[in-house]
């Protein structure tokens, strides 16, 4: 647990001073919290010194001591706020911040990542893992630093009163930790099987919703259902297996603060029975038993919650760890556009796609690459995008090799329309302009006239504002498939990559084509 703590200060970065600084703010809170308790037990001796006239209690004593209780009540509040303020937003600022990272790290790993990591398991680890780490991370450091700050400020404090009762309530805090230790211990083993059932039920509802057509369309709503529901019965069962591992531990970790505390009473009791302790120390003792435990108590929820957050970490880290397919690449500006394949060999796993091709495609010409199904025809545009490095053999643009190019510099140069498009859920114009941002209306209406979707695209109850649903979902496969080729013009790049576009979606252009066969 604590290697998981220490983990998630060393993630906050460049935030780390002001955790430091919330630490601080953190035990002065806890001297504020504890003084209101001895101010009370000496204005208990105050009281009973008057009564045995040793010492008159005058006016100008309660007003001195209404005036340090105002101020310890102030300061408890003011440290309290400042922590909050300091370490509350870290997470949330991290989080943000990560997401991009990320974001931007899927941007320049090879496509076969995705094919090896399941959608639900890359979704998870970007919006459910890290938020699970925007709610609780700082909540954690928190419960348990915090907690034990709290808990040995007030054993620092009752060292001034009684040293036996100091080292009681040492044994209960270490007994406990003992406890929680063995926690951790299952948490480390029950906290991957608990991911792993939310990466299970994300995948199984993401699956579900995207096949609801063809689920439809062939009748098979109950064999569909069955999967899902598998999945959360699943999470289910282990979530309760879980519970039910950690119930003995919690149990004798609350047992060890709840016997401390009541060890403290009766040593108190026994203490001023015997004349070495005074009735209000006593009275003090007797309540620092009731709040000098609390905020370790809350430490047992954070045991397992932090097993949690260090499983996304690593999930997170393996992420990161993913070699860029353009790491040694550099910004290369292209002069001239001519494709080459000098012998080059591809496979996906081990299924050999293409093996020793080579072929050029000169500038300012149009090629066909025709071949049968699973011939590498989307492959080979994929190898010229560098969406994959090639097993073997080179590709040349330009007559640069785009293996020493960065994906971005050598990305500026193709314009590209996919077999399977993809439109954001905002307005026509919008996804349009993807392709430039800069565009004007009058650039965006030029494309779309060229690419034939500006007649439907006026046709619709506000034009080229109208939002169209996330995917282009409100849109039919040939309206989507005109969007994206007036993107594609829009972005006017030196190289276009049609893929398999119907002809009849583009009618105007009208060009030569080269067929490029692939050699066996």
């Amino acid at each position: 647990m604590y290697k998981i703590i220490n983990r998630i200060i060393r993630w906050t970065g460049e935030y780390k001073l002001r955790l430091y600084k919330g630490f601080v703010y953190s035990f002065f809170n806890t001297i504020f919290t504890a003084l209101p308790i001895m101010s009370a037990a000496f204005g208990l001796n105050l009281i009973l010194a008057d009564i045995r006239g040793e010492k008159e209690l005058t006016p100008q004593w309660i007003w001195i001591m209404l005036a340090f209780l105002i101020f310890a009540v102030l300061g408890r509040f003011y440290t309290a706020y400042r922590r909050a303020v300091l370490q509350e937003s870290i997470t949330y600022e991290m989080t943000a911040k990560q997401r991009i990272h990320v974001g931007n790290i899927l941007k320049r790993v090879p496509l076969g990542f995705f094919q090896k990591n399941n959608v639900g398991d890359l979704t998870s680890a970007v919006t459910n893992d890290l938020s699970y780490m925007e709610m609780y991370g700082m909540k954690m450091i928190d419960t348990v630093v915090n907690g034990y700050i709290s808990a040995f400020t007030m054993v620092f404090c009752l060292c001034f009163y009684s040293l036996p009762l100091a080292l009681v309530s040492a044994t209960g805090i270490f007994l406990s930790a003992l406890a929680l230790n063995f926690l951790g211990k299952k948490s480390k083993k029950n906290a991957p099987i608990h991911l792993k059932a939310q990466e299970n039920m994300i995948g199984a509802t993401i699956e579900y919703i995207h096949g609801l057509p063809v689920v439809k369309a062939f009748g098979r709503q109950g064999v569909s259902i069955q999967n899902i529901k598998n999945a959360y019965e699943e999470s289910k069962n282990i979530n309760m297996r879980i519970e039910k591992q950690f119930v003995p531990l919690n149990c004798l970790h609350l047992l060890s603060l709840k016997v401390a505390s009541a060890a403290i009473i009766m040593l108190a009791s026994y203490f001023a029975m015997k004349g070495s302790m005074s009735v209000p120390n006593m009275v003090m003792m007797v309540i620092f038993s009731f709040v000098i435990f609390g905020h370790v108590e809350a430490i047992n929820n954070a045991t397992h919650v932090l097993e949690m957050i260090d499983n996304t970490m690593d999930k997170l880290e393996a992420i990161e760890n993913e070699e860029f397919i353009d790491e040694t690449g550099k910004d290369i500006k292209l002069s001239s556009y001519d494709i080459r394949f000098d012998k080059v060999t591809f496979s996906y796993d081990q299924r050999e796609v293409l093996k020793g091709m080579s072929f050029t495609v000169p500038q300012n010409t149009t090629t066909a690459i025709i071949g049968s199904s699973g011939s590498g025809k989307t492959t080979i545009c994929n190898l010229i995008a560098r969406f994959y490095n090639p097993n073997s053999g080179t590709i040349f643009i330009g007559g640069k090799d785009i293996c020493s190019t960065t994906c971005e510099s050598l990305l500026k140069n193709i314009s590209m329309v996919f077999q399977k498009v993809y439109l954001f859920h905002d307005t026509i114009l919008n996804n349009i302009r993807f392709g430039n941002p800069n565009a004007s209306i009058d650039d965006v209406v030029e494309v779309s006239k060229k690419a034939c979707c500006h007649d439907f695209i006026m046709a619709l109850p506000n034009g080229y504002d109208t939002i169209i649903g996330e995917g282009g979902s409100s849109l039919s496969g040939g309206e989507k498939q005109r969007i994206s080729i007036a993107r594609a013009i829009l972005k006017d790049a030196s190289i276009a990559d049609l893929r398999t576009v119907k002809r009849n979606y583009y009618p105007r252009f009208k060009l030569p084509l080269k067929k490029c066969r692939k050699k066996s």
